[in-house]
């Protein structure tokens, strides 16, 4: 992955009640993301490296520690199910 990661071109991104669905045209599958591996989808915009993300995500949560390790296993499962490149 690269060091800023950055949502997968073709994804289909839609807003529900408790997270995102996520339509991958290129595997035609359906994903569904909870409100914070939605949050982490949405800072993927090639701008943030994974430290980053994980600090916005401490201040998004207030935490008293970025969640490095949870980011980093949420950015492998979204890199594996090829909603993020």
């Amino acid at each position: 992955m690269s060091d800023r990661p950055r949502q997968s071109e073709g994804i289909e991104v839609n807003e529900t009640a408790d997270g995102y669905v996520v339509y991958d045209s290129a595997s035609d599958r359906v994903h569904y993301l909870n409100h914070t591996a939605a949050i982490v989808l949405e800072l993927c915009t090639g701008e943030h490296d994974e430290p980053g993300i994980a600090a916005l995500l401490q201040r998004v949560y207030d935490l008293p520690e970025p969640p490095e390790v949870e980011i980093a296993e949420c950015l492998a499962i979204l890199k594996d199910e090829g909603l993020v490149a």
